[in-house]
């Protein structure tokens, strides 16, 4: 079994030292993703697509790869094919026959062709012979050109012959680390996460800097939003998740800010902590998920302030987003549950908050904060690698226990995505199995039975553990993380 990996528009567009590097670094980074499905993943760079093999005697791979593949920016979609040898258009149309003789039986029908090598013959012409074929011995009901009931796609190339088995969508957009690293503001919340997503899939590697106003529980929920998004998204690329503890700041806010500036002033204590990090890493850009309007530190007067300071680059996608359109997008994008279930923390909420800061008024205000304040909280943050969210749940999960075993009267709950789960069912004998994907895990587990002890699964242990920690830091004591 093969794909085609069909590079999106925009890189064909380029000149062709710039698509020959955008192309190269795609194929990099499928490499590096299917790897990690697979050690023999095999991926060949052609001039406009890149083909990619499953494994031989490994078809239980092939779902898992076209998820992956649909999840890589820079690919406009993916076709999955089926290979075979010809030596003449009857050959093709031979082989096509068996293949599509009784999914074409009452259906009309077409046949589309794409071509490239030398050949004695043209796309139409392999077009009509294939099609005259199949119309005359099938049960198909006839040839319709526009809005057929089913389209017999072939690809020819050289000497192989290419039938599309199905389309899976691309993520479109440019490779990864094809654009400068950026560092994005990330809070948990529905605006920083698709804010995030949007420079994934523009090609920028996204780092992420939080600042933790909500504790341990908080900075629990956003690791899990910041490890799906580079996990499902941006894995090709190692990141940094930088946390940075803010109560410090909170605290002389609301002890010393004027009532009405406290949310312009929070933002520009959260901008010029992002670009001494932002600096320290040779990142040229902040990302925000802020939006026209939304909210009263986001009029165009407050957000005029806000980048005065600091000189770097400000970037924000949903600056002209619709709340329920951001909302949206996060749902596809699945970071929608996890927004859902992470509570907002404000750090600061003003009587009356001004939507018309005087940058002047609000530089005096800031005359009271400590001197040494930034550099207080810029010390106490703490860096790490992304990939090592893993490990460190795997340290921090002490307060539960970790089990191969399952005990009688216990219950595993399967964390996994629901296509994961579907692809491969957890099953256990005389053990109750409930499929409750993480996302949706923390809404959901206060409705659970809370006599029984409750045992996360999932195929890596990494969101079990995650999960159970957050769960733990709500207060239940009565889960566990299964790894058989």
């Amino acid at each position: 079994m093969k794909f085609i990996v069909k590079l999106y528009p925009e890189i064909m567009m380029k000149s062709k030292s710039v698509r020959m590097r955008f192309t190269k670094m795609l194929e990099t980074n499928i490499r590096n993703v299917l790897k990690k499905v697979d050690e023999e993943a095999k991926v060949q760079r052609l001039y406009d697509r890149i083909l990619v093999r499953v494994p031989v005697n490994k078809p239980e791979l092939v779902d898992a790869f076209a998820e992956r593949l649909g999840c890589i920016p820079g690919i406009a979609h993916v076709v999955q094919v089926s290979e075979y040898a010809f030596d003449s258009i009857d050959h093709i149309y031979q082989q096509v026959l068996p293949k599509y003789r009784d999914e074409i039986a009452g259906k009309t029908f077409c046949v589309r062709v794409k071509r490239s090598g030398n050949h004695d013959f043209n796309s139409i012409e392999v077009e009509r012979y294939v099609g005259g074929g199949l119309n005359q011995h099938t049960d198909a009901l006839g040839v319709k050109l526009k809005n057929p009931d089913v389209t017999v796609n072939l690809e020819i190339d050289q000497d192989k012959l290419y039938m599309v088995e199905r389309r899976i969508p691309g993520l479109g957009g440019f490779p990864m680390a094809t654009q400068e690293d950026v560092l994005s503001l990330i809070s948990g919340g529905f605006d920083s996460g698709v804010s995030s997503f949007q420079f994934i899939k523009k090609g920028a590697r996204t780092h992420y800097c939080f600042f933790n106003l909500g504790g341990a529980q908080h900075e629990i929920g956003v690791k899990q939003v910041a490890y799906h998004l580079w996990k499902t998204y941006g894995e090709s690329h190692k990141v940094r998740f930088v946390s940075v503890p803010f109560e410090p700041v909170v605290a002389e806010i609301l002890e010393r800010i004027d009532n009405g500036q406290m949310g312009v002033v929070l933002k520009r204590m959260m901008m010029r902590a992002a670009t001494r990090i932002a600096d320290k890493f040779g990142i040229q850009a902040l990302v925000t998920g802020e939006s026209l309007g939304q909210v009263s530190s986001q009029t165009l007067t407050n957000l005029n302030v806000i980048d005065r300071s600091t000189d770097l680059l400000i970037l924000r996608p949903l600056i002209a987003m619709d709340k329920q359109d951001i909302i949206n997008q996060s749902r596809v994008i699945g970071t929608e549950d996890f927004a859902k279930s992470i509570p907002e923390y404000c750090g600061v909420i003003s009587q009356k908050p001004t939507v018309k800061a005087i940058l002047s008024k609000v530089e005096k205000e800031e005359l009271k904060f400590s001197e040494d304040l930034i550099d207080r909280v810029i010390e106490a943050a703490v860096v790490m690698d992304i990939r090592d969210i893993e490990a460190e749940m795997n340290k921090q999960v002490t307060e539960t226990e970790t089990v191969k075993d399952v005990a009688s009267g216990e219950i595993v709950i399967d964390v996994r995505a629901p296509e994961e789960e579907e692809r491969k069912p957890l099953t256990l004998d005389n053990v109750m199995v409930k499929a409750i994907p993480f996302f949706k895990l923390a809404t959901q587990f206060a409705d659970l039975d809370k006599s029984k002890t409750y045992l996360l699964y999932c195929d890596r242990g990494v969101m079990s553990k995650l999960q159970a920690l957050y769960l733990i830091e709500q207060g239940y004591t009565n889960v566990k993380v299964y790894r058989p």
